[in-house]
């Protein structure tokens, strides 16, 4: 197959999976895993090959990929319920969010140049903010904003109508490697990265902003931006392999419709690196360990608190570089994997992760962190299946655990906020070694 048929196939990917809509709706803000064998393994796979996801885990790995393509598509099943109490007032209500299934495409390329050279794409998508609540206080006129809002009852956050974020977050990642010894390999990923984005129902923040036209309910808004990812990829040893990347932050364009909600109008990806060890302790089994980092807090409008401009809205009003946002710290994640090979055909596969979650539980995180859940837990199981020589099915089921997360209202001085959000997540791939 000559190149320019592989960069046409590279870049279908990317269209198909940028018009599915919505992507990932909630368990954080990164994916448990990209590509067929992360998602069978909670994620835990940057020291082990097995598709061409490399460009989003660790690029090094593309070099022994071999000449492949991986299509997959994840049926994501997120519940999410919100409550508060000790108000006193019609805000001690819950809701649940409608948004509650998304159909989730992905697929990678690679393609062995020579003996020390492969290149590919990989193509996927990051998210963790959608959220829909439609409950109300019922009460006529108990919004924060008459002015935007008129008479209208009240929603969670004290502005009208539904409330909640959506936004898809895609990214293409072309990525060249360099085999320097037989048993290593290095690789760059330029991070091409689009976002969507929406918000509705945050009427009450308008008066806090900078651009107070510019915080909620404009419809989609769409920006661009770049990044990269390096890597590196050893096997030492027939039983030892060993990986890193380091990912940079992903400067984002500013989304002008709502550059009076985010601190400084943009949504950056924050830098983040992993490291991971696999072990083969026979030829039939491999253990892997993985660390992941994602530094939230260097972000503004992921860093910055949310008491930020409740307590200063004259000094750095919302949408400022000083505005409110979620108070995320940065974060660990660790995670373990197993693989079995049962059969020369069928090798089966489990992980499980955990990580603190990025948000704190007190009043000057807790409000906002209501409308992008985190769950502390994930597991996965699945399954590799050969076909035939040039064709493998593979298919997984993961789940974050249920979680409740609570704190002091800053809506609500006095008050109580509580979400409990689980995920259930099915995956089916595909692929081809050409």
């Amino acid at each position: 197959m000559s190149i320019r048929k592989g960069l046409w196939r590279g870049l279908a990917l990317a269209f198909a999976v940028a018009s599915a809509g919505a992507a990932q709706a909630a368990g954080g803000y990164f994916a448990m895993g990209y590509g067929p064998v992360a998602r069978q393994m909670a994620g835990a796979t940057t020291a082990v090959t097995g598709d061409a996801f490399a460009g989003a885990s660790n690029p090094g790995k593309l070099v022994f990929a071999g000449d492949r393509l991986d299509l997959g598509v994840e049926l994501f099943m997120p519940s999410r319920r919100i409550e508060r109490s000790g108000s006193g007032t019609p805000y001690d209500f819950h809701s649940v969010s409608r948004n509650s299934l998304f159909l989730i495409p992905e697929g990678a390329y690679s393609r062995q140049l020579n003996d020390r050279l492969a290149w590919g794409i990989t193509v996927y998508g990051n998210g963790g903010l959608n959220t829909e609540y439609t409950d109300t206080t019922g009460v006529p006129g108990s919004n924060g904003n008459p002015a935007a809002c008129g008479a209208a009852a009240g929603n969670f956050l004290l502005g009208c109508g539904k409330l909640g974020f959506d936004l898809t977050q895609l990214v293409v990642a072309p990525t060249l490697a360099w085999r320097p010894t037989p048993r290593q390999g290095l690789g760059i990923a330029p991070l091409i990265t689009a976002q969507r984005f929406k918000a509705y129902g945050l009427q009450a923040f308008a008066p806090l902003s900078e651009h107070p036209g510019r915080v909620t309910n404009r419809g989609y808004d769409i920006a661009f931006g770049l990044g990269l990812r390096i890597g590196w990829y050893a096997q030492p040893t027939p039983w030892l392999s060993l990986g890193a990347a380091y990912a940079t932050r992903t400067f984002m364009q500013k989304f002008d419709k709502y550059e009076g909600l985010f601190a400084e109008g943009t949504f950056d990806v924050p830098e983040n690196f992993n490291v991971g060890v696999a072990l083969r302790p026979t030829a039939d089994w491999l253990v892997s360990l993985d660390v992941q980092r994602i530094n939230f807090a260097g972000v503004n409008s992921l860093g910055n608190g949310v008491l930020n401009t409740l307590t200063d809205p004259a000094g750095r009003p919302l949408g400022s570089a000083q505005g409110s946002g979620f108070n995320w710290r940065d974060a660990n994640t660790y995670r373990i994997g197993i693989a079995y090979s049962w059969s020369p055909r069928l090798t089966l596969r489990a992980g499980y992760g955990y990580g603190a979650r990025p948000n704190d539980d007190d009043i000057n995180t807790v409000s906002f962190n209501m409308l992008t859940p985190n769950q502390l837990r994930q597991a996965s199981v699945g399954f590799s299946w050969q076909l035939s020589e040039d064709h493998e099915l593979h298919g997984s089921a993961g789940h974050y655990f249920e979680s409740t997360y609570r704190g002091p209202s800053a809506a609500l001085p006095g008050a109580t906020e509580k979400i409990r959000p689980h995920v259930e997540m099915l995956m089916l791939a595909w692929s081809w070694r050409l």
